[in-house]
């Protein structure tokens, strides 16, 4: 959905504490991405690289520099500045901007907005909302849960069990995000954060028994609106002619919107524990942040023990005392 400046002030009008001053007639113009710009240079004339395309945004500063102006000037900078395809402005902390900037702005059809805020305090409040509403997302089926602070996304076909094992983490006080649908954004180059789909909230479906609310049943403390995702389980069935990791040396990985991601495949069994299991790889991918590897230390140990065994063997093959 194209975000328009009508929608950012409906939403965000008391967060960002907006009033608008041109007409209201012009904010149906898009916002086409989450970058803010302030103008002062194209203010000042130079405009062969003016960022035109983003949110331009007039301080205290670039004000103070219109208001030392004379009359003629300013309009004809003004007039300068709104020859680009501005979206809109937003005016700083509750300043009166020049009003040959609302004359113009109006005839041009470019909103113009003010706010009480400080410049430094809306760019930041501003610059986390849009950076959240146009960041890459996807929604892919499956669970995420956290457990022990460790975003845990459970894939697999339908009907595998993953439903069934974030009912139990629940049960053992982990913490569900969402369940059947997860929406799953890039909120950095290298951070997916997942969270519940506005429909589903923190409903589960358990066959057999039907929708049930997580939160009613279980409390607050039992869900959490988002996470960021750290692992991938991969339940499948088990099969006995497939060869499954054992000790775990060489991590695989997938990608989603193009961040690595680490996976863990687990094969499914009459009898076996997945709660347990999942609390399991939690830790050790905790271990794995703090520069531990289970795996290939047990490894190096081994290699280290064999190598000490063979040089024992040698040295007491030729000891004839």
């Amino acid at each position: 959905m194209d975000l328009t400046v009508e929608k950012l002030y409906t939403e965000k009008k008391e967060f960002l504490e907006l009033n608008l001053l041109t007409l209201d007639v012009r904010l149906k113009r898009n916002i086409r991405n989450n970058q803010i710009h302030r103008p002062g240079l194209a203010l000042a004339g130079f405009t062969s690289r003016f960022a035109h395309t983003r949110t331009q945004v007039l301080g205290e500063t670039e004000l103070a520099y219109l208001a030392d102006q004379p009359p003629d000037k300013r309009r004809k900078i003004v007039e300068h500045l709104l020859e680009f395809e501005i979206p809109y402005i937003v005016v700083t902390k509750g300043i009166d901007p020049p009003a040959e900037l609302i004359d113009l702005a109006n005839r041009k059809g470019v909103p113009v907005l003010q706010t009480q805020l400080t410049t430094t305090e809306f760019i930041s409040r501003l610059a986390a909302y849009l950076d959240n509403y146009f960041s890459p997302s996807v929604t892919n089926h499956g669970t995420l849960m956290d457990v022990y602070g460790v975003g845990l996304l459970y894939t697999g076909k339908s009907g595998i069990g993953k439903s069934e094992c974030a009912l139990d983490l629940v049960e053992r006080g982990h913490r569900l995000v969402a369940d059947d649908m997860v929406k799953i954004r890039r909120t950095a180059p290298e951070v997916l954060v997942g969270s519940g789909t506005e429909l589903l909230g923190h409903h589960m479906e358990i066959r057999g028994v039907g929708i049930i609310d997580i939160e009613k049943l279980f409390g607050i403390r039992s869900v959490r609106l988002q996470k960021r995702i750290e692992v991938e389980v991969r339940l499948v069935a088990w099969e006995d002619t497939h060869d499954y990791e054992r000790l775990g040396i060489e991590d695989q990985f997938t990608r989603i919107l193009g961040v690595e991601l680490p996976v863990v495949t687990v094969p499914l069994s009459p009898g076996k524990n997945i709660t347990v299991i999942s609390e399991v790889i939690a830790m050790t991918h905790m271990l794995k942040v703090y520069g531990q590897n289970p795996a290939a230390e047990f490894s190096r140990r081994l290699t280290e023990e064999l190598a000490r065994k063979s040089v024992t063997a040698e040295y007491l093959e030729s000891d004839y005392e």
